[in-house]
């Protein structure tokens, strides 16, 4: 991809213009085609550089001139008297961030893939620029399309890195390139584990899955996956889809399901199990998954196709290794962490890791006491109106008895409450007898800060087992990162597949993000892209406007940070 010039006459003055031009293969041959007329660009006619040419090396991928970021290759000076009482700025636009999601964006080889799979029809802009557009503004600054268009790109340097001119993007052609994009969602989640590959050496041996939601605003009703259920977001009054996610052992990004936002969690996993094998087979996969997608009906699943798990249990299983919680007989994996190999129940090829926390164990008791002490107060005010005599609908006192478990009811299970009624001449009299069972909290106190892992991976050192399943940590940063990060809750979104292809364009800037975090850990410089995004975001794109005395020169230049 190359710049040319081109000049015509007009009324017998030359005029001339420039465009970038791409060099294609066809069966006649090599042949030019304009990819964008970008237009006259004062300078560029004589011999000062303006850094045009950066433009056309971004694009094609050519490696950058040894030097700084930005510093172009040493060119001949080229020397004009300025007036410098007149010498100004225009066109200060954002460019770092913008650049370095370009370059993540080719990197991970979605620029060839893309044009690979939406090849250019009869559209004003190819659907593989819009959908790059899409993905980059969902990295650099989370907005709806209509804030694209109408604030955000007009402010950064993309009509020159993409070549698409600020009025040819509106939110019409954003919302239609989201239609564009989602009949390859499957081909780029199988594009991006033969990326990490290349990039990053990743076997995929593991799979952590995990599940979150997300929620609408109003009702959503031409989304039949819009539903009420459990909301991670705490707004239960709003319909909301499932999101299932699976990333590799370091947190990359690898495939997303989206279910309805009333399935249960544990209901989605024979179907992930399912996708994840149909794309990328079966072999040498072990999943990581918390107790809450786990059931005897999914282990069962599991095993009859001879997949490896290491997973989360039940609270209740504790009961099972009463004993081995009192021994003396365990390895610290972690400061104010520490494992046990158990055996069996009953016998079987699984391996079970009991594990405890003291950190837990003081939050658990520290949330056990305070609902004990209210349910406790709650009940005892409840039994004292009732000897008052303030208390004599039975009815009424038994409801509000079933509120008061029902708002406590992690401890609801360690008091028996019972209301009887007496006659007392005319008029009956209620009352309350509360009995707290003391060998159920005393369990409860013990048990705190323990957990048990369960798995068929023939790996018998408890600290690897833990390690694995500790990894999980990674999904729930992932689904931070896009609710918080990225915005990928649906606000300007109703239909099904336009919220599919919401979610699909967050998961890609996901990937990008996963990505630039691993690059930066590699570094050395932390693991936070959102502070070196906002750094990149200082360096901006501006036309620097000088007065010559017989013209004026026009420099596009990008602008570096003052050193400290």
């Amino acid at each position: 991809m190359y710049l040319r010039r081109h000049s015509k006459n007009v009324d017998a003055e030359e005029y001339g213009y420039w465009s970038l031009v791409e060099s294609v293969r066809t069966a006649r041959g090599p042949r030019q085609r304009i990819v964008a007329t970008i237009g006259k660009l004062p300078g560029l006619d004589n011999e000062e550089r303006v850094g045009w040419e950066e433009i056309s090396r971004i694009l094609t991928g050519q490696s950058k001139p040894q030097g700084s970021l930005f510093k172009k290759a040493e060119d001949p000076p080229y020397w004009a008297t300025v007036d410098i009482s007149r010498v100004s700025v225009e066109r200060l636009r954002s460019f770092g961030d913008v650049y370095l999601a370009l370059l993540l964006w080719h990197h991970l080889g979605f620029t060839d893939f893309c044009k690979e799979q939406m090849p250019e029809g009869k559209e004003a802009v190819p659907w593989s620029v819009m959908a790059c557009l899409l993905s980059v503004a969902r990295f650099c600054a989370p907005s709806s399309e209509l804030q694209i268009a109408e604030s955000w790109y007009g402010k950064t340097a993309l009509d020159d890195l993409l070549g698409v001119p600020d009025d040819s993007v509106n939110d019409d052609r954003l919302y239609r390139a989201l239609d564009a994009i989602l009949p390859h969602k499957d081909a780029l989640c199988r594009h991006l584990q033969d990326r990490y590959g290349e990039l990053f050496g990743e076997s995929f041996d593991f799979l952590l899955y995990d599940i979150t939601s997300t929620y609408f605003e109003g009702t959503a009703l031409g989304n039949p996956q819009a539903q009420r259920g459990y909301s991670r977001d705490n707004r239960p009054d709003c319909p909301q889809v499932c999101i299932g996610l699976v990333t590799s052992r370091e947190g990359l990004p690898l495939a997303f399901e989206v279910f309805d936002g009333n399935r249960a969690d544990v209901t989605t996993t024979e179907e992930m199990v399912l996708v994840m094998e149909n794309k990328y087979g079966k072999a040498n996969r072990i999943w990581v998954m918390d107790r809450g997608m786990v059931s005897e009906e999914n282990i069962g699943f599991m095993k009859e196709r001879g997949a490896k798990y290491i997973v989360g249990t039940p609270k209740a299983m504790l009961r099972k290794f009463e004993q081995e919680l009192l021994s003396k007989e365990w390895e610290e994996v972690h400061s104010g962490v520490e494992v046990k190999l158990c055996a069996c129940p009953g016998g079987g090829d699984e391996t079970f890791v009991l594990c405890r926390s003291e950190g837990r164990k003081d939050k658990e008791t520290a949330i056990l006491n305070r609902f004990v002490d209210r349910l406790e107060a709650g009940l005892n005010k409840l039994k004292e109106q009732a000897d008052q005599g303030k208390l004599r609908d039975r009815q009424k006192a038994e409801r509000r008895i079933g509120r008061l478990l029902e708002r406590n009811s992690r401890t609801a299970s360690l008091f028996d409450v019972t209301v009887t009624e007496t006659a007392l001449g005319k008029h009956r009299r209620l009352s309350v007898k509360i009995s707290k069972n003391e060998e159920r909290y005393q369990w409860a106190l013990r048990s705190g800060g323990n957990y048990i892992l369960r798995t068929n991976w023939k790996e018998v050192d408890p600290k690897t087992i833990w390690k694995r399943y500790i990894q999980l940590t990674d999904v729930e940063d992932s689904f931070r990162t896009e609710k918080h990060d990225l915005g990928m809750r649906p606000i300007y979104h109703r239909k099904q597949d336009r919220t599919q292809a919401h979610i699909l364009v967050c998961f890609l800037s996901l990937a990008m993000w996963r990505t630039l975090q691993q690059w930066m850990k590699a570094s050395g410089l932390g693991t936070a892209p959102r502070k070196l995004i906002e750094e990149m975001r200082e360096l901006r794109s501006l036309d620097v406007v000088l007065p010559a005395r017989d013209k004026t020169i026009r420099l596009r230049v990008v602008s570096t940070r003052q050193k400290s």
